[in-house]
């Protein structure tokens, strides 16, 4: 349950600002009030859901400034675990992330990058590249805090005309650079790569800015 509610949060079929209907949700999903609650905590913890004493459960939503916060912590977290992916990862790993990108390369190629943002976990070069750092504490911060929160806003602003296959290259640019040991190199290209979204959102403001009043609406 917890899986499935998850999904169409993060991928906007529940949409950001949205109240959580509990009859409307059980019915949809088959299950019963208990699990579909439990499974709203789950979601609590992971920064999807906020409770209200009193006025129920609503999907998350971010204004502008903490859209903003969020990406700068990404690119700087993000970076210094690309470093030191440089520095740790093993030779294996690598070339297995690199079969990865591979198969997200197939996979643009064949549904124009509309599933390419909807891969988590391992299937997911950011999740797999913090688990190179080697780094528990940028784990936990990456990976348990804030990963369905930052999942969902990558789902729902990088999808775009060439967005996917541009994000691709500079992912295997980044790998490149881990592999070769230049720790230096990858921390700057990750920074890069995910400060260049950042600055999309600041350029395209009243787009931004539309989106989230069409949340609160």
């Amino acid at each position: 349950m917890l899986k499935q509610l998850q999904t169409a949060i993060v991928q906007g079929d529940i949409a950001p600002g949205a109240k959580l209907n509990e009859p409307e949700l059980a019915r949809r999903f088959g299950t019963s009030r208990g699990p579909l609650r439990e499974a709203i905590r789950g979601l609590q913890a992971r920064r999807l859901v906020h409770v209200t004493p009193n006025a129920g459960a609503r999907v998350v939503s971010l204004g502008v400034e903490q859209l903003g916060a969020l990406y700068e912590t990404r690119e700087a977290l993000e970076g210094m675990a690309a470093r030191l992916a440089a520095e740790r990862m093993p030779k294996a790993d690598i070339q297995a992330l690199e079969r990865l990108l591979d198969e997200h390369a197939a996979s643009i190629g064949t549904d124009d990058g509309a599933g390419y943002y909807q891969e988590e976990g391992d299937y997911d070069f950011h999740y797999r590249i913090v688990h190179g750092s080697g780094n528990a504490v940028l784990a936990d911060v990456l990976l348990d805090d804030l990963y369905q929160l930052m999942r969902m806003y990558r789902f729902k602003f990088s999808i775009g005309a060439g967005r996917p296959a541009q994000a691709l290259d500079e992912h295997y640019r980044i790998l490149e650079a881990i592999d070769g040991g230049d720790g230096e190199l990858a921390e700057l290209l990750m920074r890069r790569h995910i400060g260049a979204a950042r600055k999309r959102l600041q350029q395209d403001e009243t787009t931004l800015h539309k989106i989230i009043q069409e949340e609160h609406s």
